[in-house]
Formats: structure tokens, C-alpha cells, sequence
């Protein structure tokens, strides 16, 4: 897969073309979910079944973590997956998938580069998962094979394929949830509603939960067209048809309910990790202002579609933890941040006890 190229100038401003709808900011709303139901817990079982031809090609451990290659029969190849397990290995525990964004672990944009996973999960006792490559395929299935992507399968490959290795290969417990930033926080929504009840809670930190609306669509041929040079229709269909709405987790915002979730995004303004101290800014001024600027405007963007889910939500009467923080930006800090911060609601899901 070649190298691609962001075209700062041109993504800030048709991100600032459509950031600037009027955002009607309310207070954060939190809620509990009901707990476990007995067809999460039998499709949790279910999972720990391979019917799907996967398999486990590789196995290699160093530096605290886990690299096994799992073959896609969906895509054709093998997929690097990174996981750091329990230190307790004598028992069986839960799964956090843990996504990266548009880059997809291609780039240094991962978690294990820029927050403190390695040492967060150090003592924490579940198993946490991230898939590399799928960069700017917003991690679903797309209808026609790209000449610039290839074949993109992400949502069975993590729905389907995936998760029987994972639990066959580091003995765990069948129970998985899921979180992920940016482009993938709107993914594992979609993930989650294509398969209700298979991910016990679902943290989603500054996606755009929308993919129908003028909004969404233009976040999504920025990442998809402008920064993976692929052609957006390849993936659910001509822009604004049945396909788009399909994967529009505020359109299909139903098939949640009985999913815990907790879902962030920043207001775009600067916020305690927009100085020169932050360590990832390391004094560097053209850094910073990169950093205010144009993730500013991308979490301008994200706080409008996240108000909308919260609506959605909360028209439906579907239990949800939002956290819309008053300054932030779309980065790194805040990211390890929403993480922490959700952890309790996501191991409680799970049963995770630490």
C-alpha cells in the first residue's frame, strides 16, 4: 500500500465549510445500562466457534506484546494484530478491541506511540486488540474492490474472523467490547449495530456519528477521498444512497439499545493539551498551531455529529454516557484521556475485575 500524502490546505478548509452548521451545545448526559442479557451472553459463546476459515498464521511475542497474523478469507491476506494480555495468564478473560484511526496503524498515528496503553493495561485484566492496516476504510465492507484500497472487508474481518482466534489463540472468555478514535469511532458503532449484543459496551471518542447527512458524507470523502486517494462510492455506493444511510449509526441508533456506551468529543477550542509543555507538542510552535488549528476544526466538526447521536439517544430512551468537554481538540491527549476515563463503564461491562 503506497504512501499517501495529507493535504492540510485543502482538508482545513472543507472541514471548516461544513463546521460551521450551528452547534446547540447541551450539558453532558449519563446514564447506566441494564447489564448482561442472555442473548449477549449466548452470542458471546457463539463466538468462540470458527466457522469462517480464518486462521491464525503467525506468533511472535517481544517487548511486552503479542504480533500474530490472522489469515482474512473475506480479503484474501493475512492481517497484523497487535495484543497485550493479563499477566495472569491461568485464566480466562474478556477482550477490548482497541481500533486505531484513518491510519489504521500504518502510520505513527497508534495508540501505542502517542498514549500510555502499555503501562495503562499493565495490570488490568482483559485482553486488548488492535488490528493494523485498513487505513481511511472506515473499517466496514465495501461493495467493490478499490484500486487504491483493494478489497476492504473490515466489518466481517472484526465481527467474524477475528474474534474466534482471538479466543481460541489467548483462551478467553467470549466476551468482548470495543473503542476506538476519530475516522473508527464511527465504525464500532456500525460494528455494533450490525451484530446487537455482541460487544457488551462500545467507546466511541471523537468520531462523527453520522454518514447520510452533508456532514458526515464530507468528513468521510475527506478521509476516504482526499487522504486514501480512493474513490468513496467503491465503499457503501453512490454518495446519499440507501448504502450511506445503512451505515448511519444516528439513523440505526435502535439496534444500540442494550449496549453500553460511552461516546466524547472536545468543542474544538483549546484545552490543556494545547500548550508547547504537552510532551507531543514538545516545544515545537508550527506543532501547536497544526494542533489548534486544524484539529480544532475537525473537533468542531465531530461535537456537531456527536450532539446529534445524543438526541437520537436520548429520543429513543437508550441509556448512554456522553462526555462533551468544554475545550479540545482532535488529539492524542484528550484520546488517552476519553480512554481512561471510560474504562470503569467498559471493564464493568465485561466483568473485568482489577
Amino acid at each position: 500500500m503506497r504512501a499517501r500524502t495529507f493535504k492540510r490546505g485543502r482538508l482545513v478548509a472543507a472541514i471548516a465549510a461544513v463546521s460551521v452548521l450551528p452547534m446547540l451545545i447541551s450539558p453532558a448526559m449519563s446514564s447506566a445500562d441494564s447489564g448482561a442479557t442472555d442473548a449477549a451472553t449466548a452470542t458471546a459463546a457463539a463466538a468462540k466457534v470458527n466457522t469462517t476459515g480464518s486462521k491464525l498464521t503467525s506468533k511472535t511475542t517481544a517487548g511486552g506484546k503479542t504480533t500474530i497474523k490472522v489469515f482474512s478469507p473475506s480479503m484474501g491476506r493475512d492481517i497484523p494484530v497487535e495484543v497485550l494480555t493479563p499477566t495472569d495468564t491461568t485464566q480466562q478473560y474478556p477482550t477490548l478491541y482497541l481500533l486505531n484511526g484513518a491510519g489504521g496503524g500504518e502510520d505513527r498515528a497508534t495508540w501505542q506511540r502517542n498514549t500510555d496503553i502499555m503501562n495503562f493495561f499493565q495490570d488490568k485484566n482483559v485482553n486488548v486488540v488492535t488490528p493494523i492496516e485498513g487505513a481511511f476504510s472506515y473499517y466496514t465492507d465495501w461493495e467493490k474492490a478499490d484500486p487504491a484500497l483493494g478489497v476492504q472487508k473490515w466489518q466481517t474481518f472484526l465481527n467474524e474472523e477475528l474474534p474466534p482466534v482471538i479466543n481460541d489463540t489467548f483462551n478467553t472468555n467470549g466476551v468482548q467490547s470495543i473503542s476506538a478514535i476519530s475516522m473508527t469511532a464511527t465504525s464500532v458503532l456500525n460494528l455494533a449495530i450490525a451484530k446487537p449484543g455482541f460487544y457488551k459496551s462500545v467507546g466511541a471518542y471523537s468520531g462523527c456519528a453520522e454518514t447520510s447527512t452533508p456532514v458526515g458524507q464530507a468528513s468521510i470523502e475527506l478521509v476516504v477521498g482526499m487522504r486514501g486517494d480512493a474513490d468513496v462510492t467503491n465503499m457503501w455506493g453512490p454518495v446519499g444512497g440507501p448504502g450511506w444511510v445503512a451505515n448511519d449509526p444516528v439513523v440505526n441508533a435502535e439496534k444500540l439499545r442494550g449496549t453500553e456506551l460511552y461516546v466524547s468529543t472536545g468543542s474544538g477550542l483549546p484545552g490543556p493539551h494545547d500548550t508547547l509543555a504537552n510532551p507531543a507538542i514538545n516545544g515545537q510552535v508550527g506543532t501547536l498551531a497544526n494542533q489548534v488549528i486544524v484539529g480544532g476544526i475537525i473537533e468542531a466538526a465531530v461535537n456537531y455529529c456527536t450532539h446529534n447521536l445524543a438526541y437520537r439517544l436520548k429520543d429513543l430512551n437508550i441509556p448512554a454516557t456522553f462526555d462533551f468537554k468544554p475545550t479540545g481538540t482532535h488529539s492524542w491527549g484528550y484520546w488517552q484521556d476519553d480512554l481512561h476515563n471510560s474504562w470503569n463503564m467498559i471493564a464493568n461491562s465485561m466483568d473485568v475485575k482489577n
